[in-house]
């Protein structure tokens, strides 16, 4: 791969992460609030790519223009040094397996690769491992008060639903199957992006559904009970909310929080 072919595959990439960025696709990868630094970062190659193909067409540019033709060597040390520059010139291809670099390009530009779901949570823990040294705050006027699933976990575990007590809640988040087959509320929540994703779980008691398949979302309403269980993947305990009601929804833009 010579320097024009590495231009042009990093003005691919960054076309490719600049798309995704001006989209909402890139919230399956990463946090919501590295969307400037993605945009940067885009930027930053499609401008590298692009000076990089000029001055290496420059050269040949300037040849078009009449520039005059390469002097053919005399002599021994004049063949020397026009075989050293042949060298030099064949010298700076990269191995065959940077071509590899494509693959990233091609599958930002046609594969939508779903956000972490069911499976992943599933084969991990959840995330609420140890107690937090917090004073929760009063839920937003409303009923119910839309809250994150996140939210509701730790106050119910580590608030024990003080903050919690009379008021109905509204959850959203996808079905993961459970101990007995009983279907657990999940949503992923991620520090930097979708490669430390973890689960944060929700059992589901009273009107809980019944017969949905994996990676469903629900919006579920519900008031805050004091049962718990345990995951069984690294044996953490979950909370349960008392389920009033719930309905189908479509996956959020944003599938993490």
């Amino acid at each position: 791969m010579n320097r024009q072919a590495q231009a042009c595959i990093m003005i691919l990439l960054g076309g490719a992460v600049l798309r995704a960025s001006l989209t909402d696709l890139y919230l399956r990868y990463v946090k919501e609030g590295l969307r400037p630094f993605l945009i940067g970062a885009s930027l930053l190659l499609i401008v590298t790519g692009v000076m990089t193909l000029w001055y290496e067409l420059r050269p040949a540019a300037g040849n078009e223009r009449g520039a005059a033709p390469p002097v053919s060597p005399k002599s021994g040390e004049s063949t020397r040094t026009a075989a050293a520059h042949g060298h030099d010139d064949h010298g700076h291809h990269e191995p065959r397996v940077a071509w590899l670099l494509l693959l990233p390009v091609l599958g930002l530009l046609l594969v939508a690769p779903p956000a972490l779901g069911s499976y992943a949570a599933a084969q991990t823990g959840t995330a609420l491992t140890a107690d937090q040294d917090y004073e929760y705050p009063p839920l937003p006027a409303g009923d119910p008060v839309q809250t994150s699933v996140l939210d509701y976990a730790a106050r119910a575990l580590f608030d024990r639903g003080r903050s919690l007590d009379g008021r109905r809640v509204q959850l959203t988040g996808f079905i993961v199957s459970g101990p007995g087959g009983k279907p657990i509320l999940a949503r992923m929540i991620m520090s930097c992006c979708a490669g430390d994703g973890r689960p944060v779980k929700v059992g589901m008691t009273g009107d809980a559904p019944a017969g949905l398949a994996a990676d469903t979302w629900i919006e579920v309403t519900g008031r805050y009970t004091d049962r718990l269980g345990r995951d069984p993947v690294n044996e953490v305990e979950i909370p349960y909310i008392q389920v009033e009601s719930w309905r189908q929804v479509q996956q959020p833009t944003n599938p993490y929080g």
